[in-house]
């Protein structure tokens, strides 16, 4: 066992997928969508609750941006399974681009907090087809046998994002004591995006075949595969409902404002927090073999994401608060590198932007629904047993996955599984 192990580090090349032109490309233009996506959190949040002080409004942002992922993901996935997802992006940034300026003239001339929706529920609807598409698209950048190492990296990048993002954020509008301008560079990077996507060449495309007539049958078969595939659904199960009960984002500006008291900058570092947490993890991944218990182990990620939760719930030092939202992003992100793997590894190609588009419901849609749950429990009962409920239910959401699914338990090394 000892020889075996030894033989995976040597074949293990952390840098595999960096090699790649296109995925450099690729993990720049990620990296742009996504600190353009927090920079523009940040503002929302802390301009509706500046104007509103409104906990149930912080949580309609997040009902407004779950919509359009959760009635257009079928859709969604046959138009990147039938068109060049390329393409796709590219149509899609212009158009978040185009709802951030919106944002930007709102901001400025204090329209109605209606139209701030308005431009939110656009952006969601673009979003809802570039999120399939941009990862459908990966597999066509790397070799095969650095598809895991995509995966991985993949989290990286996301994560630089959402360090810079939320910080940039807050200092920005503590800067120029306005939102208007923060949502100017959402502008900038979602144009950002749109060019990296541009010069991508991708040389791993599958033969082409004959696309699958569109019907009832070809616009569910990503529900159909994933419902066949009882590891797939359950790790997403897990996954949707740890994040609809344990997230604790929607209420940041309420800890930043009124428990913290820490204002727009500690709130950009407490969003920015799970994010620092989550990137260091990624690289930690990257270097090490593959995971040789990944089921057991994305358990007990699980089970710690709730444990931080509960304790950053109940804190009322920014600094241990800044703690456990880090340890929420390192158990994340462990969490997200299992599943999105095991989604690669094991989809057809000709399938996988309807897969990955059930599967973007269920990260986006969980993440925005799981705001408005918490604005609204917020509203009803607190913040603070808002954020510390929902960490008890991830701790039940585990034992019941564990219970209804063993085979999750059992799972072995994810290389494996893809030989």
């Amino acid at each position: 066992m000892g020889e075996n192990n030894e033989e995976l580090k040597a074949l293990h090349d952390p840098y595999a997928a960096l090699r790649s032109r296109d995925y450099r490309l690729y993990a720049c233009g990620s990296m742009a969508a996504v600190l353009g996506q927090q920079v523009q959190a940040v503002a929302v949040g802390w301009e509706l609750y500046e104007r509103t002080h409104s906990t149930l409004l912080l949580g309609w942002v997040g009902l407004v941006q779950a919509l359009p992922p959760i009635l257009l993901s079928l859709p969604a996935g046959q138009v990147a399974d039938r068109y060049d997802r390329q393409r796709v992006i590219m149509v899609a940034q212009t158009v978040v681009a185009l709802a951030a300026l919106g944002l930007s003239l709102l901001s400025a001339l204090h329209g109605a907090v209606m139209l701030i929706y308005g431009c939110l529920l656009i952006s969601a609807l673009a979003r809802a087809f570039s999120g399939p598409a941009n990862s459908a698209l990966l597999p066509q950048l790397v070799p095969p046998a650095a598809l895991a190492n995509a995966v991985t990296w993949r989290s990286s990048w996301f994560q630089v994002g959402s360090v810079i993002g939320p910080a940039l954020g807050g200092l920005v509008i503590a800067w120029q004591k306005s939102a208007a301008f923060a949502y100017v560079l959402t502008v900038a990077c979602a144009f950002s995006f749109l060019l990296f996507t541009a010069a991508l060449r991708p040389q791993y495309r599958p033969p082409a075949r004959a696309k699958e007539a569109i019907s009832f049958r070809s616009l569910v078969g990503g529900l159909s595969f994933i419902w066949s595939n009882q590891i797939i659904l359950a790790t997403i199960t897990l996954d949707l409902f740890a994040v609809l009960l344990g997230g604790a984002t929607t209420l940041l500006p309420v800890y930043a404002k009124d428990i913290l008291h820490v204002g727009p900058v500690g709130l950009g570092w407490l969003r920015a927090a799970p994010s620092v947490g989550a990137l260091a993890m990624a690289i930690v991944l990257a270097y090490l073999p593959p995971m040789r218990r990944a089921g057991l182990t994305l358990l007990l990620a699980v089970s710690g994401f709730g444990v931080a939760t509960i304790v950053f719930g109940l804190s009322h030092n920014f600094y241990l608060s800044l703690a456990m939202l880090a340890l929420t992003g390192v158990f994340d992100n462990i969490s997200v590198v299992v599943r999105s793997t095991l989604l690669q590894l094991l989809t057809p190609d000709a399938m996988r932007g309807r897969v990955l588009a059930v599967n973007f419901v269920f990260v986006s849609a969980s993440n925005e629904i799981g705001g408005f749950e918490s604005g609204l429990v917020a509203e009803w009962f607190g913040p603070i047993l808002s954020v510390v409920g929902g960490g008890i239910g991830t701790l039940v959401v585990v034992l019941a996955v564990a219970w209804l699914w063993p085979q999750v338990r059992r799972l072995g090394s994810l290389s494996e599984l893809a030989g």
